[in-house]
């Protein structure tokens, strides 16, 4: 299927691996012209020679803390004319509420709330004078179940798809789709590193856990980041244009198993 978007301009956030690198990959092979972005610029630059080698469009770096004002001016002043957004940023500290003090609230809602917000506000008005715009959020399934022990995410997160259900309804009339991808269990270092937590919690290895976590999901495997991929760019499609203001769960049926 000819997804109807080569040529376009991509902004994927936080892409030098994980989910972000997943989508950047689905995208540059259909033809969109991507930014990579990352705080690491030797991975970022490893990530860009390896979407290159399938890219139909082309690939350019951008080697900055998206989370900060600073960041953002950067990414901002090097993408012209940008049709799709994709927002990301690693997820917060696991662990108890109860050890978590402002700082560590204002630096999650400052990740995963505003910087999402102040970019799509700072892209919208092009994208409107263009009649094309897609959004999306990387966010996460804790949105519909809240998972103990993200409590940083849970709000963070929640907050974030609270303001973009009401915003997207507002740019719907000028062909700006907003929508929120909610991933489940998918193997990336993300996953790993709240194993490792839980390893040091219980004594099991981490391959036993990680076994234990993929017998809870129906279908009996942790996503692909190219599957996550696949989602975003159809949801960036032409074909998508009737399709906004939604949280979409891949996660392989866990929470609809726990609704």
């Amino acid at each position: 299927m000819d997804l109807g978007i080569k040529g376009k301009n991509a902004l994927i956030c936080a892409s030098s691996k994980g989910l972000g690198k997943g989508c950047a990959k689905a995208l540059a092979k259909e033809g969109v012209n991507i930014w990579l972005n990352g705080r690491n610029e030797e991975i970022l630059n490893a990530t860009a020679r390896e979407i290159s080698d399938v890219a139909q469009g082309s690939v350019s770096t951008i080697a900055c803390d998206i989370t900060t004002e600073d960041g953002r001016n950067l990414a901002l002043s090097v993408t012209p004319n940008l049709d799709i957004l994709v927002n990301n940023a690693g997820g917060p500290p696991v662990g108890n509420f109860r050890q978590w003090n402002m700082q560590d609230w204002q630096s999650a809602v400052n990740n995963n709330m505003l910087t999402p917000i102040d970019l799509f506000n700072r892209v919208l008005d092009g994208m409107i004078e263009r009649g094309f715009g897609r959004i999306i959020n990387i966010t996460s399934s804790s949105v519909k179940a809240p998972v103990q022990n993200l409590d940083l995410s849970n709000g963070a997160r929640s907050g974030l798809t609270g303001f973009f259900a009401g915003a997207s309804r507002q740019v719907a009339p000028f062909n700006v789709t907003v929508n929120s991808i909610l991933p489940g269990r998918f193997d990336t270092d993300r996953l790993r590193s709240s194993m490792k937590l839980s390893s040091e919690k219980t004594g099991k290895s981490i391959e036993q856990l990680l076994e234990t976590g993929k017998a809870q999901i129906p279908s009996r495997r942790y996503g692909m980041p190219d599957e996550f991929g696949a989602l975003c760019a159809f949801l960036c499609s032409q074909h998508a244009a009737y399709i906004t203001g939604q949280n979409i769960l891949i996660d392989g049926g866990l929470v609809s198993l726990n609704l």
